[in-house]
């Protein structure tokens, strides 16, 4: 068959799946499951196993598959934790107290014909009263 850019619609549901199975990384590249079972295609070619060998063997590593999709999602959440301490290690709450001159922060969804050329924040501010919440 000649593949063309006319047949396209043909290899979607191909593509579809291929990406709905994939494993994401947390940097949102994606691995197949075929190229999990690259190296193990070469294996096989060198081991020279009969057809009921290979067969089998096939069978037990597409089996792994899912296993190995969930730890790949297992470390990609340890990873996302790790990278969450981290950065709340350097986050500092801020305390205000009565007195303190503070500013206000301008939401972006108002409308103003300044575009980019609008502040930001406004103010100042004095705190008139200050309420401190508790830890989680």
């Amino acid at each position: 068959m000649a593949e063309t850019y006319k047949d396209w619609h043909k290899k979607l549901p191909f593509a579809l799946y291929a990406y709905r199975t994939s494993i994401k990384t947390s940097n949102e590249t994606n691995v197949l499951p075929i190229e999990v079972d690259i190296p193990f295609l070469q294996v096989f070619s060198e081991l020279k196993l009969d057809e009921a060998e290979r067969i089998q063997s096939r069978y037990d590593q597409l089996n792994l598959i899912e296993e190995k999709r969930l730890k790949a999602i297992c470390h990609g959440q340890m990873y996302q934790k790790r990278m969450m301490r981290a950065y709340d290690k350097k986050v500092r709450p801020k305390e205000f107290h009565e007195g303190d001159l503070v500013l206000k922060k301008i939401p972006p969804i108002q409308k103003d014909f300044r575009g980019k050329w609008m502040p930001n924040w406004e103010g100042s501010y004095v705190v008139k009263k200050a309420f401190f919440l508790e830890e989680r």
